[in-house]
């Protein structure tokens, strides 16, 4: 167990509390007297108040070893904030540094780290400090529940005591501890909540703190059930996923209750980026175009989003620079990785002509460095009634009238499909992509096209052709997949 100690009033409070009375855990034991071998604690010297930094330290040690408590001293530097406040960026060093000693105390002793504590001073008036804040910033149900009791491996043992009322433990104790000067700088949003906002809030009512803490446990409770049911329907919603890309069917967003889509995003966005800071104008910019049915709009740290043909598709910008993910409509074009480009079109199979002989000939005289297969339109769902009509061009070529398309990304794990010539016999993808030789490391480069997002392999780019879609001697509409280099690449958007 970790016991987080600056050595102001809370944390001394903490520490004495914790060495000669009982603390309530949130272990399903109450409060309970804590064996004195396992305590620790850990100190943090930010140096950012010179002398008086170096002074608390010593103030720790001298009480760490007044109470016979290993101690453990951690040194800060801020030199680089990466975009932080000073506040945020010095919670986070905590943390990091407190993870970093439950590491080692578990290594040491040999126990899992589940069942490690770090403990830490935050008051009911914290509580309400933040609450307020976080009020004033705009946020959602998630800011107002304020500090939680407990998240994961770190409990707040002191939630329900005030800061005054742990002064007057510790003076009733004869204890002395620090104080930090720059807390009475009202510059900072939270010293202006603490000496201004709450003073003239319990003019109104003496007990706003506690009433606060109420509404957070409140606001917290609800705000984990709602999590939790965003969390089943984001798994219901998704329709494909992979390192750097998250697709999500589009209608069942959409119909989603509001409260339950916001989450959803925010969910997502964080699968794929846990450090992408989303305000409430960014999870609404996607559930626009989620109800608009089309569009795009770009995240924080770059995160793509891209609505179409039912499917909301969110890829990081590091995803974006390997294979692209997306839609091919037939006609049409998508530029891969490594200079390549995907062309779709349809033709119509001309009268007395053998489809399985058109596209033999086709793809024997296409040129060395492209790949090329013939998909039977039909099996796709698409059939000859569909055709646009067309001008005569005299080359059969055709447009599809119902927004034909595929859906292009790269292998997954479990992917299967039915090898051409195997007679409807499934394979694994990956176990063909190890025939074909293909590197590991450069699988994720291979185009594969499906008839949706997780849906049926139709062909893997330039290695095989599922057997199910291919064309037959009755086939009347094919679609054409060529896979070229891009400088060789035509615009097929325009055929037809």
């Amino acid at each position: 167990m970790v016991l987080m100690v600056s050595g102001g009033a809370d944390s001394t409070a903490l520490l004495v509390m914790a060495c000669t009375s009982q603390l309530d855990l949130d272990d399903g034991r109450g409060a309970a007297r804590i064996a004195r071998e396992r305590l620790h604690v850990l100190h943090v010297n930010h140096h950012l108040r010179g002398a008086a930094s170096d002074a608390d330290e010593a103030f720790v040690r001298e009480l760490c070893a007044r109470y016979g408590v290993p101690l453990c001293v951690e040194h800060a530097s801020f030199t680089d904030l990466g975009g932080q406040n000073l506040e945020a960026a010095a919670r986070e060093v905590r943390y990091a540094a407190a993870r970093r000693y439950v590491r080692e105390l578990c290594a040491e002793a040999g126990c899992s780290r589940a069942s490690a504590r770090i403990v830490t001073a935050h008051t009911a008036s914290d509580r309400a400090e933040t609450f307020i804040m976080n009020a004033i910033k705009g946020a959602g149900a998630a800011g107002l529940s304020s500090i939680p009791r407990r998240r994961n491996i770190i409990v707040r043992p002191l939630i329900d005591s005030t800061h005054g009322e742990l002064c007057r433990f510790l003076e009733v104790k004869g204890i002395a501890w620090r104080e930090d000067e720059s807390n009475q700088d009202t510059s900072y949003l939270r010293n202006f909540v603490r000496h201004r906002v709450i003073p003239l809030m319990r003019e109104r009512n003496a007990n706003v703190v506690r009433n606060v803490g109420a509404a957070c446990d409140i606001l917290g409770d609800e705000d984990a059930l709602l999590s939790k049911l965003a969390a089943q329907a984001l798994r219901a919603c998704t329709r494909r996923q992979q390192d750097g890309l998250i697709v999500l069917d589009g209608a069942r967003l959409a119909s989603a209750e509001v409260a339950i889509a916001r989450r959803m995003v925010r969910l997502a966005v964080r699968q794929l980026d846990e450090g992408a800071r989303l305000e409430l104008r960014h999870v609404e910019a996607v559930l626009a175009l989620v109800a608009a049915g089309a569009g795009s709009t770009t995240l924080p740290d770059g995160i793509d989003v891209r609505m179409e043909f039912g499917a909301c598709a969110l890829r990081t910008a590091a995803a974006r620079e390997e294979l692209a993910a997306g839609w091919l409509t037939v006609p049409g074009r998508m530029v891969l990785a490594a200079s390549r480009v995907l062309e779709a079109s349809a033709l119509r199979v001309p009268a007395g002509t053998d489809a399985v002989a058109l596209a033999r000939d086709a793809a024997r005289d296409a040129a060395a460095d492209e790949a090329v297969a013939f998909v039977d339109a039909a099996a796709l769902g698409y059939a000859e009634r569909d055709l646009v009509a067309l001008k005569e061009a005299g080359d059969g070529s055709a447009t599809l009238a119902r927004g034909a398309r595929l859906w292009v990304d790269s292998p997954a794990p479990g992917d299967l499909m039915c090898p051409l010539g195997m007679h409807g016999r499934s394979k694994k993808l990956s176990d063909i992509l190890g025939e074909e030789q293909v590197p590991v490391a450069e699988r994720q480069l291979v185009p594969v096209l499906r008839t949706a997002p997780g849906g049926s392999v139709v062909w893997v780019g330039g290695i095989r052709l599922d057997d199910r879609f291919k064309c037959t001697a009755l086939s009347r509409v094919l679609i054409q997949l060529t896979i070229r280099p891009l400088d060789s690449a035509v615009d097929v958007r325009s055929v037809g």
